[in-house]
């Protein structure tokens, strides 16, 4: 018998000659449990065992002594079970002997008593836990198909010291069920076991720091329009400058001697170790000498950090064990994962840095293997339907694209021939077509759909901004009714919110007679009076820019029809493997021939001259340049230069010879667009805007793109501004300015530096700053439907991803009743529809 249960064996044969008065441990029989769970891992001990033990024992005190002797009992049998050398060897010591019971007890046996208010509030409120799935732990021995038990539903009320007032709080929070409470993860951990002393920081540490106050500064800077509040801590070791920028609030908040943990990045300034802008948090005193991983919680108004530990360790400890494992145990034992119960666990109060990863990397599994599931089923239901099948000759393909004033690079010919294929299959196409910046993807969306208008049906292309609708309208035009374009400039048509209500009128009635082929617009397409006669091929550009509602809507428009989503934002491999894998993915990653780099450096910001004279010799030589500002005005929370305030001094002081137009999203469309074209027409020597000229401006005669405080754009977002230039082929600059000199070596601007492709700086983008960048609204809710799965994981992606694939085979419609619990959390997870990533 491995030593872990004969450890066991000996604590319940005393707890038996105690009379199960739960004192062969000192402070319960439940204490075992915090070195047990460890030495009965290392000794190889059946996790589903380590659970039934575990859920046991900690709902053992709430027993009475008849009820502890059976439960005892019944758990021994099962281990005994397991490993019969353990039930002879126990028969030999003359342990208790358990009474006779059928071989699978009720779930309700290893479920703690449902507290009296709690069974009140159960019977009130019979719907199931609001919980992302709460997979069934084993410790419910043998009850194959039970359920999550319900009192998880019951109002945060019923715990002790959560009134009203509290319960609203915690509301706000997310929280209104004790399931909840459970889903509810810390945001970061203070690893008291792993603490560093003040003089053994290092540069460019990350690491949280234990001091006391002692001094608290607020020095203004930028003239008083804004302010740093400097503190300076010490831990006896040493002393620590942290610097905090505009929060001028933490003057009342830090006081001399307050005891404070700081987390953070190790910096340099003037040869000084620093820390900036910091997360922050008073020191519960008790927590100093614990050694232990203590949980930080995301808090709100009225709720404390200690308060809210104190509750969350009540749910945890006494619910946790109890709630049922949806995944299959096949599963779970192929991937390597522990139970649920013990993730809930773990991840809220870890015993250890191991056993928290091992809580995350379950959770993590779930909720890819749930979005997993949703995906295989779109794809499913979206290859079920039929689809109307065109076809063109090779003859009239070759004619289409001689008439071009240029030949197509090897990607955008394999992407056409990708769109030629779904055409023809007589399956409604559902295609994601990615490309770099200038990559050439509008041309291949175009002879798409011409293949469709040809054969006598409506094509519809959805633009998320008006300017970059009228610019995709005059390549179509040029490109399908020009010169050896097979359509009229009438069968063209554009439709914006500015559009005349005349023109609008003679849009809709072209639409819903047939005479218009082709329409070209922004939202204006899918309002509901604009019908067509027979739209069959619909391309959303930028797809990352419109929500799941309004895809829905223009798709709606016609029957099954076709399919054609365009980014210019890379989307990393883990990406497309798991929150696109309902769409087949062509790439186009060749650029077009005569494109040159566009070399890009960071300034700091007292070089901001050398990006002004750079600018000034190219408009020189006849070119335009760009200047982007990360805000519209000035902001007191923000250090930031704005494009309102700055565009006065650019166009008097700074460049008083040439001329300046402002741009930002505050003006009204027929501004912006008016303002568009002037600077398209070269009326205008520089565009000093704000990110509205990110996606898809096309100027070729602009070269320099000046980008002030870059370091408070994510990389997609830099890219996508750099692509403003570099369209035609003279040779381009983009210059970055971050907003404080410490920032030029920020990561994200480095990696600009260094390279010109999308993909690797899309890569690099998910692992910085997250999902969010490329995905929009594609998923309604899916950035906060992933609260623990790293979507950069790609090693748990690929397994939730061949795990959910083997069951979708098996059983598509989760009907089988071994997966009824699963079929449960899986609609929960995808709420009540089935939702839309496309």
């Amino acid at each position: 018998m491995q030593p872990s249960l004969e450890k066991l064996r000996k604590f319940f044969r005393l707890e038996h000659e105690n009379k199960y008065q739960n004192t062969a441990i000192i402070g319960g029989l439940a204490k075992m449990l915090d070195f047990w769970e460890g030495e009965a891992r290392v000794d190889g001990v059946a996790e589903e065992v380590i659970q039934a033990v575990v859920a046991r024992l900690r709902s053992y005190e709430k027993l009475s002594p008849d009820g502890r002797a059976e439960s005892l009992k019944g758990l021994w049998k099962r281990i005994g079970d397991t490993y019969p050398e353990a039930g002879q060897k126990k028969t030999q010591e003359q342990t208790p002997r358990p009474a006779p019971k059928p071989a699978t007890e009720p779930t309700q046996q290893a479920t703690p008593e449902v507290p009296r208010s709690a069974q009140q509030s159960q019977q009130q409120n019979q719907q199931k836990p609001r919980s992302t799935p709460a997979p069934r732990s084993e410790s419910v021995v043998g009850a194959k198909h039970s359920q999550t038990p319900a009192a998880l539903n019951a109002p945060l009320t019923v715990l002790q010291g959560v009134g009203p007032k509290n319960a609203e709080s915690l509301a706000s929070l997310g929280m209104q069920t004790l399931g909840d409470m459970l889903y509810y993860f810390p945001r970061r951990y203070e690893d008291y076991s792993q603490l560093k002393p003040i003089q053994s920081l290092m540069y460019s540490d990350v690491v949280t720091v234990l001091g006391s106050v002692t001094s608290v500064f607020n020095r203004p800077i930028r003239g008083g329009k804004s302010s740093v509040i400097e503190v300076v801590i010490t831990d006896g070791t040493g002393s620590l400058r942290i610097s905090f920028f505009n929060q001028p609030w933490l003057m009342n908040r830090l006081k001399k001697d307050d005891a404070i943990s700081v987390s953070g990045k190790i910096d340099q300034y003037l040869g000084r170790l620093v820390m900036n802008s910091p997360d922050w948090e008073p020191v519960e005193v008790e927590n100093l000498h614990t050694n232990r991983i203590v949980p930080i919680y995301s808090l709100t108004e009225r709720i404390t950090q200690k308060w809210l530990r104190g509750q969350m360790n009540q749910v945890i400890t006494y619910w946790a064990p109890a709630v049922v494992d949806a995944l299959p145990e096949s599963i779970r034992l192929a991937a390597k994962l522990v139970s649920i119960g013990e993730a809930l666990s773990q991840v809220h109060f870890p015993s250890s840095q191991d056993r928290l990863k091992y809580a995350r990397e379950r959770l993590g599994f779930d909720e890819i293997f749930y979005l997993q599931m949703g995906v295989l089923r779109q794809k499913r239901d979206w290859q079920s339907v039929e689809g109307r099948s065109f076809s063109v000759s090779d003859e009239w393909l070759d004619a289409r694209l001689g008439s071009l004033p240029f030949t197509l690079t090897s990607a955008q010919q394999t992407t056409l021939n990708d769109i030629r294929k779904d055409l023809d299959s007589g399956k409604p196409m559902n295609r994601l077509v990615q490309g770099d910046v200038g990559s050439g993807k509008t041309v291949v969306a175009a002879l798409g759909a011409s293949i469709v208008a040809n054969n006598g049906a409506q094509a519809a292309i959805m633009a998320p901004t008006s300017i970059l609708a009228e610019q995709h309208h005059r390549s179509l035009v040029k490109l399908l009714a020009g010169d050896g374009g097979f359509l009229q400039k009438s069968e063209i048509k554009l439709l914006v919110g500015d559009t005349s209500e005349s023109e609008k009128d003679a849009v809709r009635q072209g639409l819903a007679d047939g005479s218009i082929k082709m329409v070209i617009g922004t939202h204006a397409v899918i309002e509901p009076d604009v019908q067509f006669k027979d739209l069959q091929f619909v391309v959303i550009d930028e797809q990352h820019r419109f929500g799941v509602e309004q895809r829905a809507e223009l798709r709606s428009k016609g029957t099954n029809p076709h399919l054609l989503v365009m980014t210019a934002t890379p989307i990393p491999r883990s990406l497309a493997l798991t929150v696109f894998g309902d769409l087949d993915i062509s790439v186009i990653d060749v650029m077009p021939e005569g494109r040159q780099p566009i070399n890009t450096f960071v300034l700091r910001p007292q070089e901001r001259e050398r990006a002004f004279t750079v600018i000034r010799g190219q408009i020189k030589e006849g070119k335009q340049a760009f200047i982007v500002y990360p805000l519209i005005d000035e902001s007191e929370k923000l250090d930031a230069r704005a494009a309102v305030d700055d565009f006065e001094t650019l166009s008097k002081e700074v460049f008083p010879d040439l001329k300046l137009a402002l741009l930002h999203g505050r003006m009204k469309p027929a501004e912006k667009d008016s303002v568009m074209e002037n600077f398209r027409n070269k009326e205008y020597d520089i565009l000093v805007s704000t990110t509205v000229i990110e996606v898809g401006v096309d100027v070729p005669n602009s070269t320099v793109m000046l980008i002030e405080g870059a370091d408070r754009f994510g990389l997609a977002q830099l890219h996508q501004l750099r692509g403003r230039v570099g369209r035609g082929a003279d040779q381009s600059y983009c210059l970055l300015i971050p907003t404080r000199e410490d920032s030029t070596e920020n990561e994200r601007l480095q990696a600009m530096a260094t390279t010109n492709s999308g993909f690797e700086l899309a890569d690099l983008d998910l692992k910085l700053r997250g999902p969010g960048e490329f995905l929009g609204t594609r998923q309604a809710g899916f950035a906060t439907t992933l609260k623990m799965a790293n979507i950069t994981d790609v090693a748990l992606i690929e397994k939730a991803r061949t795990q959910a694939q083997a069951l979708f085979e098996k059983d598509p419609e989760l009907k089988l009743p071994e997966h009824s619990l699963l079929a449960e959390a899986f609609e929960r997870f995808w709420g009540a529809g089935k939702g839309d990533v496309s």
